[in-house]
């Protein structure tokens, strides 16, 4: 890894901070909104708010819209497996246990892609990537706890949005594939407007919201965050990063992200953090710092200059 990929401008530090802000700010207004909207119709309009949002980009970069159905086919699978699916998922996790332990959960997505993609090929399983994946499965299993319950309702919700985290690493898999070249504005609104579509259905299906309560002024408030925050402007962030300090800097977010969301959910909506919990983000933290190699590199460098 060149000495160039170790290093982040003091600018895309504090871009850092302010997206871990807005991601862990996700958990936080679905944690608000799952009180009294189901998981697909907030997922129906966190996706269909964001496309909105996004789309005029389009027409600032002069991208055009897919005009077949093959040129959508691409865009349709990613939604499924990076919107659609981890989404919903993650938000009906949020009904059983706290924000902040499913954004920890939520932070073991790097390693299902490390195995993924390894499954299939696309990447080697290095040693110390697979070291990672050991103490991130270990980090779960503390979080879930000793008694080992996994009937209990805090084991569905780390089930579900560990699911979830698998979904991403298959739609890392299929970006891989499918989508190398494609301008990321045109992928991420091209994207939420086939997920909006698949969400409509579902949420049709299932939720029927035109038969709920009008939800109070705090929930809209939690959903209008949940997609102009968290997720449009999130998006606009995360590629400015990208393209100032590199892919590889960027994902320093997975390990901000839960800090942010758990600080939100203890003092807005009143969760507990308990010595198990803590315990068990700092062990799926130091999986990714192992996967992530970054201070192991720097530690043989400074070997090396010394």
């Amino acid at each position: 890894m060149p000495a160039s990929d170790l290093r982040i401008t003091p600018g895309d530090w504090l871009r850092l901070v302010v997206l871990s802000v807005m991601w862990g700010g996700s958990f936080f207004f679905v944690g608000v909104a799952v009180r009294e909207v189901p998981p697909m119709t907030i997922v129906l309009v966190r996706t269909a708010l964001a496309a909105l949002l996004l789309a005029p980009l389009l027409w600032v970069y002069r991208i055009d819209a897919p005009r077949t159905l093959a040129g959508w086919w691409p865009f349709a699978v990613m939604a499924l497996l990076g919107i659609v699916i981890p989404f919903t998922l993650t938000a009906m996790g949020q009904t059983y246990i706290p924000s902040g332990i499913a954004s920890v959960v939520n932070a073991m997505t790097p390693v299902f892609t490390v195995l993924v993609l390894a499954a299939f090929g696309d990447e080697r399983l290095l040693p110390r990537r697979a070291v990672g994946v050991l103490l991130g499965f270990a980090g779960v299993l503390i979080l879930q706890g000793v008694e080992m319950d996994f009937g209990s309702v805090q084991s569905l919700g780390i089930l579900l949005c560990l699911a979830a985290t698998v979904s991403y690493g298959f739609s890392a898999l299929w970006a891989k594939r499918a989508l190398t070249g494609v301008p990321p504005i045109a992928a991420a609104t091209f994207q939420f407007v086939c997920a909006s579509v698949m969400m409509l259905v579902m949420s049709a299906i299932f939720d029927r919201p035109w038969q709920l309560p009008m939800p109070s002024a705090a929930t809209w408030l939690a959903l209008i965050g949940l997609a102009a925050i968290s997720t449009a402007l999130g998006f606009i962030l995360f590629f400015q990063i990208i393209r100032g300090s590199g892919a590889g800097n960027v994902m320093l977010v997975t390990l901000l992200v839960p800090v942010t969301a758990i600080l939100l959910g203890a003092a807005v909506l009143g969760e507990t953090v308990t010595t198990r919990e803590i315990v068990g983000a700092l062990v799926i933290a130091s999986a990714l710092v192992i996967m992530d190699g970054r201070i192991l590199t720097r530690l043989a460098m400074r070997r090396a200059s010394a």
